[in-house]
C-alpha cells in the first residue's frame, strides 16, 4: 500500500467479540507417511471455518486491528477466490460493504451458485463484472480499503511472521536444526513472507504462471531477491483451473493415505512437484496446509461433469 494512503488511515488495536484473532493462531502439526517419506503437516486449515490457511495468515492484520474510518473493502480475482470469500467474512464482520470485481462468470455458476461464490454472496458481497481489474489509486480513499488479487499486500507479513515464529519453536522442540519448507504458490505471497521471516529455506511451486510470473509478484512486495523463495521446476506444465486426472487422483491418494483433506485447485499441483523432487527431502519437510477447503465443493463439481464415472 501507497505509504501515504496508509498514513491516512487510522489503525487502533481492538479486541474482537469472540476472542482475539490472535488466540487462535498456532495450529497442530501432524507427522506422516507418504510414498515412504516422512512429512510434517502444519495444519493451517484447522485454524478458522471463515479464514482458515494462507488468508488466516494474510488477513490477521486487518482482523487484529481496526480501520476506524474504513466503510468499504475492494478487490478483484477469480470467481471462485478463497480471497474473496475470506474478504467477504471480514467484511461482514467489520460491518463494511464488499465490492468484488471479476472478468466474467460462467453460466452454469450463475444459474448453479456453490463453492466460495455461493458463500461470498450470502455474506453481502456485491459483484461487479468488469473486463479490466480496478485501479488502486482511483478506488482507494480514507474510508475505502484496496486489497489486491488473492491479498497480496505488504500487510500480509504481519500473519506470516507469526507463522514463521510457530514453526521455528515447533522446530526447536523436536531437535531439528533445519528444516524444508514446502507450500505451492498462487502470487506467491505466502511463500515470499514466510522465507523472509525463517531462518529455513522455503520451497514452492508456481500454480498460476510460470517463474517468471511467479518473481514478478514477488518484486511487487519485496526488491531484495535474498528474501525470495526456492523455486521448483515440475516436468509438468498444468493450466490453472484446468481439470487433471492425477491431480484429483493424487488428492484421492492423500486422502486416503493421510485422512487429510487437501484444496483440489492448489494442492495437487503441490504434491506432484513434491514427490517428483526428492532432493528436497534431504531435511525434514514441512509441508503448509494453506486450507481453501470451501473452494473444494465447486471443484468436486466440476471433476464430476468431466470424470463422472469415477466420482
Amino acid at each position: 500500500m501507497d505509504s501515504l494512503i496508509f498514513m491516512k488511515i487510522k489503525l487502533q488495536k481492538r479486541e474482537i467479540n469472540e476472542k482475539s484473532f490472535m488466540k487462535f493462531l498456532n495450529s497442530p502439526i501432524e507427522k506422516v507417511f507418504f510414498q515412504n517419506q516422512t512429512i510434517y503437516i502444519k495444519r493451517d486449515d484447522l485454524l478458522s471455518k471463515n479464514f482458515s490457511g494462507n488468508k488466516a495468515r494474510k488477513f490477521a492484520y486487518f482482523l487484529d486491528y481496526d480501520f476506524t474510518d474504513v466503510q468499504k473493502v475492494v478487490s478483484y480475482g477469480s470467481n471462485q477466490s478463497n480471497a474473496m470469500y475470506s474478504l467477504s467474512v471480514l467484511a461482514k464482520l467489520k460491518g463494511w460493504e464488499f465490492d468484488y470485481y471479476v472478468t466474467h462468470i460462467p453460466n452454469y455458476l450463475e444459474q448453479n451458485p456453490q463453492g466460495n461464490f455461493k458463500y461470498a454472496l450470502e455474506n453481502g458481497m456485491r459483484l461487479i463484472v468488469k473486463e479490466n481489474k480496478p485501479l488502486r489509486d482511483k478506488i482507494e480513499n480514507q474510508e475505502t480499503l484496496f486489497i489486491e488479487e488473492g491479498g497480496r499486500e505488504i500487510y500480509a507479513e504481519y500473519g506470516l511472521k507469526i507463522l514463521a515464529q510457530e514453526i521455528e519453536t515447533w522446530k526447536k522442540a523436536q531437535g531439528f536444526e533445519n528444516i524444508n519448507i514446502f507450500l505451492p504458490a498462487g502470487t506467491g505471497t505466502t511463500a515470499l513472507y514466510l522465507q523472509k521471516n525463517s531462518k529455513d529455506s522455503v520451497y514452492t511451486v508456481p500454480c498460476v504462471g510460470d517463474e517468471y510470473y511467479l518473481k514478478e509478484q514477488f518484486k511487487m512486495l519485496e526488491e531484495n531477491e535474498n528474501f525470495y523463495p526456492n523455486i521448483m521446476h515440475t516436468s509438468k506444465k498444468r493450466h490453472f483451473g484446468k481439470l487433471y486426472r492425477e491431480s484429483y487422483n493424487i488428492w484421492l491418494k492423500l486422502q486416503d493415505k493421510m485422512g487429510i483433506e487437501f484444496d483440489l485447485l492448489y494442492d495437487p499441483h503441490g504434491w506432484l512437484t513434491l514427490l517428483e523432487n526428492p532432493q528436497i527431502f534431504d531435511k525434514p519437510i514441512l509441508y503448509i496446509h494453506q486450507g481453501g477447503l470451501i473452494g473444494n465443493e465447486s471443484m468436486l463439481a466440476r471433476y464430476k461433469r468431466k470424470y463422472d464415472e469415477n466420482i
